[in-house]
């Protein structure tokens, strides 16, 4: 798939800035919130209230809701995504620096485009995009061992994190393999509150609720990431998927860390080296490579019904 200058292409790479700029603002703000809020009922109280919204500006605009197993397939797909996704992330980030965090997650495409390959009609990227994703992962690779303090990385968080990364791979990657009922903005509202649900029942068996504290900065950080890093960003993450590849869609997690070093360096004024840009310009170019490659075109088994991937 070439990058050509259509009105729908620009439109795909705008969703898919979005995403990258917005997520790789995130980190910092689940750090906030989880030094203030236990883990699960943070991340559950994030996405419950997102996907209230999503469900309330549906049912204002008359969209149509999905239906029968439809509604079971959604879930399933924000349980991956939401609990064994970025449920884990924020578990492991009360142990595991954001730098060895962003570096894990960043193997996400790669993941992606694994599981892709086993998967009878999936799209596939080739030769090009392949490069592109190696690159990508060794700018990112460069990126933290350049900017990260040293230190004994965490096991325990490391594992977690790479189970949240097979998660949300897996969870993208079978979003595409049916077509469900209803609007795409039910569809995220009901993963949204499928995970908000689930995340906020584990806190409660884990005694979390004993040991809430409300204060502006965590409320402040829920309000950030329910609006800006769900509403507004897992939107276009969701788009870009019925769009793309799996593993194309997935290249936001190598400009992640980029965003957060370089917000770092306007916000908090951190330095920024030269193995900082460096390390830019590589996973730039793995970017690119990724999204101006060709893509095998496969024939999709259609499991039913209209009109979006999710």
């Amino acid at each position: 798939m070439e990058l050509v200058n259509t009105k729908e292409e620009r439109k795909n790479l705008a969703a898919f800035l979005c995403v990258c700029i917005v997520w790789g603002s995130t980190y910092l703000a689940i750090r906030i919130g989880v030094s203030a809020f236990p883990p699960a009922l943070f991340a559950g109280f994030r996405f419950l209230l997102a996907g209230l919204v999503m469900v309330i500006y549906a049912k204002l605009k008359g969209l149509s809701f999905p239906k029968g197993t439809d509604v079971r397939r959604l879930s399933i797909v924000g349980l991956l995504l939401l609990v064994g996704g970025n449920g884990l992330v924020v578990l492991a980030s009360q142990w595991v620096h954001s730098g060895t965090t962003s570096l894990i997650v960043a193997s996400m495409p790669i993941f992606m485009a694994l599981i892709e390959l086993t998967i009878p009609g999936s799209t596939k990227i080739k030769s090009k995009g392949w490069l592109g994703l190696i690159l990508g992962f060794s700018g990112v690779v460069l990126l933290v061992s350049t900017s990260s303090g040293t230190g004994a990385i965490d096991v325990k968080g490391a594992i977690i994190l790479i189970w949240a990364t097979f998660f949300w791979s897996a969870g993208s990657v079978y979003s595409k393999q049916f077509k469900a009922s209803g609007s795409m903005v039910t569809h995220i509202g009901v993963q949204m509150l499928s995970g908000g649900i689930m995340l906020s029942l584990i806190g409660l068996f884990l005694g979390e609720a004993s040991i809430v504290n409300l204060s502006l900065k965590s409320i402040g950080a829920i309000l950030y990431l329910a609006l800006f890093g769900s509403v507004l960003a897992y939107s276009c993450y969701i788009y870009i998927l019925t769009r793309w590849p799996a593993a194309k869609a997935g290249t936001y997690a190598y400009v992640n860390p980029l965003v957060a070093i370089f917000l770092g360096f306007i916000v908090l004024k951190e330095p920024v080296s030269l193995m900082v840009i460096l390390s830019t310009v590589i996973i730039l170019m793995g970017v690119f490579l990724v999204q101006t490659s060709k893509i095998k075109e496969v024939p999709a088994v259609k499991v039913e019904l209209s009109p979006t991937n999710k």
